[in-house]
């Protein structure tokens, strides 16, 4: 194999295997020169994908092919690295991860894989509480909420609004990002009453759960989550510089050395600065403001401000413009929109933009060299995206500009092909592609048959010349390259159960259908 010479490299290199990881430091951190060897070096070349050595000098990698070809580049004094035969990847990139508020997760209280039942959640949470790391400024918070708690509201009732927590305000945040419960006292602080919901029209009553005589049952979603997080107190400097270590720590150790952060609010674009000030920020982040789509020329004009901002923040890009298409399927939230009603409420989920002021946000965009990066789990979510861009390659042409489409989770056959048409990619979180009650019992009762056997179409995407982007979603859920590449693979759950992947073309075939819930 001849000898490779690479231009400059600004990530991480990481040794990997599936059962072994040995970090190692970002490029940046180090002006020396080491020779890695003995290894499994993918190159990305599709001519010559695989090498055994590359020799880094500071920030750039000098050569790859044997031992004997690249120690030809490389000085009598650089350090030699025996990899053991384990494989070494260029660093990875996590095209939508929210790693500070992943960050904020590792650092405060969360149940993430650690809480699978309720009667699991009272200790947590008491000792979330004892020991502070829960508290925000007097509101008890704990994140990483399995969705399934939700069907339990009254069960959550009597457990964190009576006794010790009749008086203590307390928040459990969704694992989704979308989804949240208030027990009574928070509710009462929020203004969350049964003549404040009496008030709300049925389409904005959907964001609380209502029960009998308009008492709410501190199930939140989406807008109401946003009524009760205004009350929290914002993080201060040193909170958000402990989480933003904490996160380049946590991507570093999956070998991750890039990523988009799609909900770049102020306190966000405040932890990277944080870090670059402290001369840490040796990731390569994409930042995405939030539009609404509603006031096109302002919002736009605003997120210009932004980027002139932190222009000079090294290591910091302000590309591109992350924008809300709907929320999410799951019972009891069903605020994905679709393009068939659900079967338990006759309603179609909620698209939260209006589709010609988002053609005209698409274009403007597009005209200002801002990427355009969509959320949309419903499958009318996605073909409402697909338009407002189809709208921006008609008036300006292909810009080239890679806009996205993120999550994906349903998609109508007839959009697939759209994806390449477009030029779009689909960031797709595929690890979220297994069986377990997310994807099944609370989802499929309530979909269309014809629409829930297209859920994470990635294969369609793909054989309509479409592009996949790799996304972890994180904190959403692991930002473990390997785990979602396993998952992509073999749609198999991790306990077990399979979804055929060799049987259907995507998945999930057919299957039972449990009876809707009333």
């Amino acid at each position: 194999m001849p000898i490779r010479t690479v231009v400059r490299c600004c990530f991480v290199l990481a040794a990997l295997s599936l059962c072994h990881s040995a970090r190692l430091a970002p490029a940046q951190e180090t002006t020396g020169e080491r020779v890695f060897f003995n290894a499994k070096v993918f190159t990305a070349d599709p001519m010559a994908p695989y090498a055994s050595a590359v020799v880094v000098r500071g920030d750039k990698i000098i050569a790859v092919g044997t031992l004997p070809e690249v120690l030809k580049s490389a000085s009598a004094a650089a350090e030699r690295v025996d990899l053991q035969g384990r494989t070494l990847f260029p660093g990875f990139i996590d095209s939508h991860s929210h790693s500070v508020d992943g960050g904020l997760g590792l650092i405060s209280a969360d149940v993430s894989d650690k809480v699978q039942s309720i009667d699991q959640l009272p200790p947590f949470v008491a000792e979330a509480k004892s020991s502070g790391k829960g508290m925000m400024g007097d509101i008890l918070e704990v994140d990483g909420m399995p969705l399934e708690f939700w069907s339990h509201t009254d069960d959550l009732n009597t457990r964190f609004s009576t006794g010790p927590y009749q008086d203590q305000p307390v928040f459990l945040r969704g694992m989704d990002g979308h989804t949240g419960w208030a027990n009574v006292a928070l509710l009462k602080r929020a203004g969350i009453t049964p003549a404040f919901l009496k008030g709300l029209s049925a389409d904005a009553r959907h964001y609380y759960g209502v029960g009998k005589d308009f008492q709410p049952n501190g199930f939140l979603v989406d807008f109401g989550v946003e009524k009760v997080t205004v009350l929290l107190p914002k993080p201060g400097d040193d909170k958000l510089l402990a989480a933003g270590r904490a996160a380049l720590q946590y991507n570093y150790s999956l070998g991750i050395t890039a990523w988009l952060d799609p909900l770049a609010d102020p306190y966000v674009l405040r932890t990277y600065k944080l870090l670059a000030d402290h001369g840490e920020l040796t990731s390569q982040i994409a930042a995405f403001p939030r539009v609404l789509s509603k006031e096109p020329t302002a919002e736009l004009a605003e997120v210009q401000k932004i980027r002139e901002t932190y222009k000079d923040v090294p290591n910091l890009h302000v590309t591109g413009i992350k924008i809300f298409a709907d929320g999410v399927v799951e019972f009891p939230s069903q605020t994905a929109n679709l393009t068939q009603p659900y079967r338990n409420t006759g309603h179609n989920g909620e698209l939260l933009f209006d589709p010609q002021k988002f053609a005209e946000l698409c274009i403007a965009a597009d005209k200002a060299g801002l990427i355009i990066h969509v959320h949309a789990i419903g499958d009318g979510a996605v073909k409402a995206a697909l338009d407002g861009i189809a709208a921006a390659r008609k008036a300006n042409g292909n810009s080239g500009l890679p806009d996205t489409i993120t999550h994906e989770q349903f998609i109508d056959p007839p959009d697939f092909p759209r994806f390449s048409e477009l030029g779009v990619i689909s960031a797709l979180q595929l690890l979220w592609a297994e069986a377990s009650p997310d994807t099944i019992e609370l989802v499929k009762p309530y979909l269309a048959p014809e629409i829930y056997k297209w859920q994470y179409p990635a294969r369609s995407v793909l054989d309509n010349g479409g592009i996949i982007s790799g996304a972890s979603d994180w904190p959403v859920s692991s930002a473990n390259v390997f785990r979602a590449i396993y998952q992509a693979e073999t749609r198999k759950a991790r306990r077990g159960s399979s979804m055929h992947p060799r049987i259907c073309r995507d998945w999930p075939c057919s299957m039972p259908t449990p009876g809707i819930p009333r």
